[in-house]
């Protein structure tokens, strides 16, 4: 069943849900647990439509094929048309904030990048990105005051902040417009803090997000 972007009023956006465009190592404490080089540009790459399912619904991930690793990431819901925009113009396109899970098949993701492939298998499969619904702008403050958090059986695992971004929403979504067109229905994955890890059958995952958002899911055993 495809994935229908709504507020957390339970009004459902007008327009079908578009790809999904993230960013890589926008944070320099995620980089860094990886071993990966703090970028000086943005790191783009895309999921499909249909990886989207809701975060709220139990995770179904793929163990068979390696370890899948959790990444928790602001998700925000263009509203309209953006191409080759200046940061200001690009910040006014988006209608909602939310919550997802960049779900990485991280095994297959190494073997990927060892053999200098892209790795699009390990991040675009189907369900790979569990999506909230997502809060009006009137509820959440300026970018820099977003906080979002994630505890794994009431450990916290993960804690991000807009402040800590490498690159700011506005200037990521400006970048972003000057390589591909974004349009209403589309939605941008902002990066994931430090924290990041595998994964376990049964667990449950909590969320939060600055305005009132709280998700709780479980992954299926």
């Amino acid at each position: 069943m495809r994935f229908v972007p709504r507020f957390t009023d339970g009004q459902a956006f007008p327009e079908r849900l578009g790809k999904i465009v993230c960013v890589g190592r926008n944070y320099a404490d995620h980089a860094r647990e990886l071993d990966n080089p703090v970028p000086s540009e943005p790191l783009l790459f895309i999921k499909p439509a249909t990886s989207a399912v809701p975060l709220a619904a139990p995770i179904e991930a793929p163990f068979s094929r390696g370890e899948v690793h959790y990444e928790t990431e602001l998700a925000l819901l263009i509203g309209e048309e953006l191409t080759h925009v200046t940061a200001d113009e690009a910040e006014r396109a988006v209608v909602g904030i939310g919550l997802a899970l960049d779900l990485t098949l991280r095994d297959v993701q190494s073997r990927l990048k060892e053999k200098g492939h892209p790795w699009e298998i390990a991040k675009a499969f189907d369900g790979a990105c569990p999506l909230s619904d997502f809060l009006p702008l009137s509820q959440v403050p300026n970018w820099s005051g977003l906080a979002f958090t994630l505890e794994v059986d009431g450990e916290p695992r993960q804690q991000g902040e807009g402040a800590d971004m490498l690159f700011p929403v506005p200037t990521l979504l400006a970048e972003m417009s000057r390589h591909f067109t974004l349009q209403p229905g589309d939605v941008v994955l902002t990066g994931t803090p430090a924290g990041v890890g595998p994964l376990e059958r049964g667990s449950e995952l909590r969320f939060t997000l600055t305005g009132g958002l709280e998700v709780t899911t479980r992954v299926v055993e």
